[in-house]
């Protein structure tokens, strides 16, 4: 496979205008943060749909190479910016709607253009602030005692604080992990210290879950077993080093206060009771919506696909586990976004598949038994965050399945506006 030097890169892609639109839309979903293989797969669909049958692919975490046939020499496109979850969201319905023959190229084009220019929903400050319902939310599921609930409150309010911190000043990004487990740690450890709440490690977990990296590890998983090793491998020792980075600042925040490492136990205090799960959950899908600029119109759909899969996973993991749980969650939420995207006017799959995935990701988990190391539990911990990981890596791995199964009335949809 050759490629060409960036100015001969340019001049061969407005020869044929088809390979600009695959670099530029290839480009746009590695940047929402899709998997390599599901891009390629995207690519390739459009690719059919826009006459080059033929199309060759690769795509990897920071760039894609593309040509259009075997004879075609591959030109190379790096990833930019990362892109919010609305803009994502738009450029996944610009390929739906080209590979449905309703849209040109030059127009698709300009319409990425847009996009990518397109300003947020609601301010930064706002989308930040939605990490608060997800931090008591999680915790009315994880630790549901008002003492754990009022600590997982103002620890939310920390991580918004360094969030913002880290977007205004970019070079203090790499220390969030450190810094959020850190801060947070100190202050649910010093009210366990002070005798003000008990069970510490699972409000920690609940008011952190939203910066864990439980997707990115997940994502490695499924792209490894999907055949993209290079990507996923990269994707996972990322997050393995970024959940370590959580890992050792809530170790320091434990020695700096002065608590045992028992202190550190994974213990549950009470088993919330259905109505508490209930709004625990419409609490986290709530400040998700927030947090991550969901489309308004998408919106009743992403709660309607979480609330399903809720509906699944809590018992399914109450039961079995949090490998099954994980499993069980994630082919249900695929199911269920499938079955919404195939209904009039219903919005792209991974758009509802998503928010359902983020709430599912066992990256709380990962954290929850990677702690137990300090406590003794070193081999049966890490056993248990592994097979958590595992569980919804096959789910999703299934869900990618289910999402290609052809609509019953696939003609009938193509037309839609």
């Amino acid at each position: 496979m050759s490629s060409t030097s960036p100015p001969d890169r340019d001049s061969d892609a407005q020869a044929d205008p088809r390979r600009r639109l695959l670099l530029e839309l290839g480009a746009a979903l590695l940047s929402g943060g899709l998997p390599v293989h599901d891009v390629e797969e995207e690519l390739r669909g459009l690719g059919r749909a826009l006459g080059a049958p033929d199309v060759r692919v690769a795509a990897f975490t920071t760039g894609l190479f593309v040509g259009l046939s075997p004879d075609d020499a591959t030109v190379l496109e790096p990833v930019g910016p990362a892109l919010r979850f609305e803009q994502t969201a738009d450029v996944l319905d610009l390929v739906r709607r080209l590979r449905a023959g309703a849209l040109d190229g030059h127009r698709a084009l300009r319409e990425l253009d847009t996009i990518r220019r397109a300003p947020a929903r609601w301010p930064a400050w706002v989308a930040d602030l939605g990490m608060l319902p997800v931090g008591v939310g999680l915790c009315l599921f994880l630790q549901p005692v008002a003492a754990n609930v009022l600590a997982a409150a103002l620890g939310s309010l920390i991580v918004v604080g360094l969030t913002t911190a880290a977007r205004r000043r970019p070079l203090l990004r790499p220390l969030l992990p450190v810094a959020a487990g850190f801060l947070v740690s100190a202050l649910v450890l010093g009210a366990a210290r002070a005798s003000l709440l008990d069970g510490p490690l699972r409000t920690i977990v609940a008011t952190l879950a939203i910066l864990l990296p439980g997707a990115l590890l997940v994502t490695g998983l499924s792209e490894i077993a999907a055949g993209a090793a290079s990507a996923g491998t990269a994707r996972l020792v990322s997050g393995s080093v970024q959940l370590a980075l959580f890992l050792a600042g809530v170790v320091s925040a434990a020695a700096a206060i002065g608590v045992p490492a028992s202190a550190l136990a994974n213990t549950r205090l009470a088993e919330p009771s259905w109505w508490v799960i209930c709004l625990g959950l419409a609490l986290a899908a709530a400040g998700l919506v927030i947090n991550v600029n969901a489309p308004p119109p998408a919106i009743p759909w992403i709660v309607a696909v979480i609330a399903v899969t809720a509906a699944v996973q809590v018992p399914v993991t109450s039961t079995s586990g949090a490998a099954l749980g994980g499993l069980a969650g994630a082919v249900t939420a695929a199911a269920a976004a499938t079955v919404a995207h195939w209904l009039p006017r219903g919005p792209s799959w991974q758009v509802l598949y998503l928010p359902a995935f983020w709430v599912a990701v066992p990256g709380s988990f990962g954290l929850l038994n990677t702690a137990q190391i300090e406590v003794g539990n070193g081999a049966q911990a890490v056993l248990a965050a592994v097979s958590a990981l595992f569980g919804v890596s096959v789910g999703t791995l299934i869900g990618s399945v289910i999402s290609r199964i052809p609509r019953p009335t696939a003609a009938l949809l193509a037309r839609r506006p």
